[in-house]
């Protein structure tokens, strides 16, 4: 296969065994979304939805996050690790929003990017999830994955983000970002796979088997 093919294959395969994409993180609305997937850098979905109740619960938007102590925050979001620089950036962010930005979560990259704790990638998730914004949020999971699969050879997440767009419709970017996800955790995590015997690596590098 051509890595165009590849593409194709990949995008067709992941349709059918994904026709729902819901969002792994357990939010509110973007505001809660945003705090989520903040909390997610290196930490798993499944710890940061244990977490985030108790956080929401204490405050679930910038105008009363912004009025929590730092020091509280950090006790609820230990177990996310990072705790001390992810308890003031969410801090941080939500002054921010409330000053300037009228209490919302802006809709376009650039001022997200400007938040403190917001990369790219984080703005990509919530542009895509909470806007419906089409994006290829890229971590390093789906690096790996493209790379696996020959659809990139981007040396990093940056470079891999750019060529997944230029194989994959627009249309699909936010549904496949997250059926990446869920296949490589279910079949081709990297342990689980050794780039041979998962379906789609079976399917598309037949000669290895």
């Amino acid at each position: 296969m051509t890595r165009s093919e590849r593409a194709a294959h990949v995008d067709r395969r992941l349709a059918e065994l994904y026709p729902e994409t819901p969002i792994p993180l357990d939010h509110r609305d973007p505001y809660t979304l945003l705090v989520a997937v903040l909390l997610s850098a290196q930490c798993t979905d499944a710890r940061v939805n244990t977490v985030t109740p108790a956080l929401f619960d204490l405050a679930d938007t910038p105008q009363e996050m912004a009025k929590v102590p730092v020091e509280k925050i950090k006790d609820i979001i230990r177990p996310c690790g990072l705790s001390p620089r992810k308890s003031q950036a969410i801090r941080d962010l939500s002054v921010i929003l409330v000053e300037k930005h009228g209490g919302e979560v802006p809709q376009n990259f650039e001022d997200l990017e400007e938040l403190p704790g917001v990369g790219h990638k984080t703005a990509s998730v919530v542009m895509a999830q909470a806007f419906g914004v089409p994006a290829f949020p890229v971590d390093t999971h789906i690096h790996r994955l493209a790379k696996r699969w020959k659809l990139t050879e981007g040396k990093n997440v940056e470079q891999t983000e750019r060529d997944l767009k230029k194989l994959f419709p627009k249309a699909r970017w936010n549904a496949l970002h997250l059926q990446i996800i869920f296949y490589g955790r279910g079949h081709c995590s990297a342990r689980g796979c050794d780039g041979k015997s998962c379906l789609l690596c079976s399917e598309m590098f037949p000669a290895k088997r």
